[in-house]
């Protein structure tokens, strides 16, 4: 096969054209014959608008079927895609539409309350992404096109318009495909330029490692905007012939939950927080009770008493799916070591916008806890350590999953992207020698203990969201001391007749339990009390550069 990831577009809506493709959940479906006719439409309004093969398109709103047809549409024009988070604030996204000199702009309704188009001089259109009308129009020809669209597409497809009629881009591997700009934890965005053939190996990764066939269903709960779901909630889905739902809400617990009974989804793909929202919600309540304690810790009921577990959880995510697929940020291990317990069908995968974004991933069955799998087909990846089995070094990768650089940043792309290829991640590992990667931290979040010690704030963080009352935390040095900044799990503490004094005493009194457990340059010499939740990256990633001055 020829390695095109358009054709991969192209083949899907020929082959599944009477299927169902996208669903936004309680409204409307289109099959994939009317994504098709759509992307069409949107093909006469870019022609008559004057854009160019390689000219950028905009995209920001909540995850959508228009907002997958908006996607799809401007790849196989030929244009560059710019897809923009929802979550990131109006001055972001008048700055990512300025950077990448985007043409266009397709916008949802909630995003557009907040945006001006004053503040973004080069486009020369807005639309709404919920039915594709112009909300600014800056040339003659964009109002023209819109107001005679049917008329136009009457005319291009007499008789009507059927498969045959297809026939998209030809994309070339080194090609620009897609512009994301990263949420970057640490400060302003980069540009990642993708090109299609981290589209195409990417998604021929998904076809050789995920068990999806035409007529599957999947929920997608990770923001579109982000590689991770674009990838392997869309992409791969679409390729394959899927249908699709989308939770154009925000996707709560219980949001999700009726989500996953209604529709029983074939795989599931999240992130930690929502799987262990889920489990800490519907399944650990369950357990918590002394007799169930007593009961996992005798050996011989135990197997009965995990089954019934097991499959009290696996109801939970919709009963249906062959794997959970975890990625986008770090496992927390309590919730690990539940599922690993009860034999869960789970798997750790690893990635990076830059890569489009797998680099490192292994099937559930042969997953080794705690790790996050070995190098991804077509993908080299090396730790850069004398003893890579237990010093942890930092994880370079290469092959046709990497970015062609940062857009208009030749600097910051010569510090992370040799000419040979390798790119380095930033991320610190070990790796067995079967190629299991452990990730260690991000080397850029590494302390250094007073001794020289290397402190990763991550693995005290794990074990400090696991005390009680406590919701999340981030671990901070100042002037050589590692401080715990804490916001509590507000709700819980009250249920349990906490004031807000109980909890600077119950803080207090974790600071000291956990103390016990780590080692002298690895302590804390005090707890902080946040009284909101740590701002985040659309990851939900906590940004952590905004902490480390803080106070207390």
């Amino acid at each position: 096969m020829e390695q095109s990831f358009i054709a991969y577009i192209e083949n899907s809506i020929k082959t599944n054209w009477d299927l169902d493709a996208l669903t936004d959940y309680k409204g409307a479906t289109l099959q994939y014959k009317d994504v098709a006719r759509k992307i069409e439409k949107l093909h006469i309004i870019f022609e008559s608008s004057g854009i160019q093969k390689g000219d950028k398109i905009a995209i920001c709103g909540r995850n959508s079927s228009h907002w997958g047809v908006t996607f799809l549409a401007t790849l196989t024009y030929g244009a560059v895609v710019v897809p923009i988070l929802h979550e990131f604030k109006a001055d972001n996204v008048h700055n990512i539409v300025n950077h990448s000199e985007a043409k266009l702009l397709f916008v949802g309704d909630m995003m557009w309350e907040n945006l001006n188009e004053n503040a973004m001089p080069l486009l020369e259109g807005i639309f709404l992404m919920t039915d594709f009308s112009i909300l600014v129009s800056r040339s003659k020809k964009v109002d023209y096109a819109r107001e005679h669209l049917n008329e136009l597409f009457g005319k291009k497809y007499p008789k009507n318009f059927r498969k045959e009629h297809i026939s998209y881009h030809k994309d070339q591997p080194e090609e620009l495909a897609v512009i994301n700009y990263t949420s970057g934890t640490t400060s302003y965005s980069k540009g990642v330029m993708l090109p299609y053939r981290s589209l195409w190996s990417n998604t021929n990764f998904a076809f050789e490692v995920l068990p999806l066939k035409s007529g599957d269903k999947v929920v997608s709960m990770l923001p579109m905007a982000h590689m991770y779901g674009l990838a392997f909630e869309f992409l791969y889905e679409f390729a394959v012939g899927c249908h699709i739902y989308y939770l154009t809400r925000m996707p709560s617990p219980k949001i999700i939950f009726q989500a996953f009974a209604e529709v029983r989804p074939n795989i599931v793909i999240a992130v930690p927080l929502i799987i262990e929202k889920i489990i800490k919600k519907s399944v650990l309540p369950k357990l918590e009770t002394p007799t169930m304690k007593l009961l996992l810790k005798v050996p011989f009921v135990n197997d009965k008493i995990k089954a019934t577990v097991r499959e009290q959880v696996i109801q939970a995510f919709g009963g249906n799916f062959a794997a959970v697929i975890v990625g986008g940020a770090a496992f927390n291990r309590e919730v690990e070591q539940f599922l690993k317990m009860i034999d869960f069908p789970y798997t750790v995968g690893y990635g990076m916008t830059e890569c489009g974004p797998i680099i490192c991933y292994e099937d559930w069955r042969k997953f080794k806890f705690g790790s996050c799998g070995k190098a991804a087909p077509r993908m080299e990846v090396r730790i850069l350590s004398a003893d890579p089995e237990n010093i942890p070094g930092e994880i370079i990768c290469r092959g046709p999953n990497v970015m062609l650089g940062y857009y208009k940043n030749p600097e910051v792309t010569q510090d992370v992207l040799e000419p040979s290829g390798w790119l380095h991640t930033g991320d610190l590992a070990l790796m067995d020698r079967d190629g299991n990667v452990t990730i260690k931290g991000r080397s850029k979040n590494m302390l250094l203990g007073p001794s020289g010690q290397n402190i990763y704030p991550e693995e005290i963080e794990d074990r400090l969201n696991n005390m009680p009352y406590v919701a999340e935390s981030i671990v901070v040095q100042q002037n050589d001391k590692l401080v715990g900044l804490v916001y509590p799990d507000f709700d819980d503490a009250f249920a349990h007749g906490l004031a807000n004094e109980d909890l600077e005493r119950v803080m207090e009194e974790n600071r000291v339990a956990l103390n016990a457990e780590l080692p002298g340059y690895c302590q804390l010499s005090k707890m902080k009390i946040y009284p909101e939740e740590f701002e985040k990256t659309p990851k939900k990633s906590i940004k952590r550069f905004l902490y480390q001055e803080a106070k207390g």
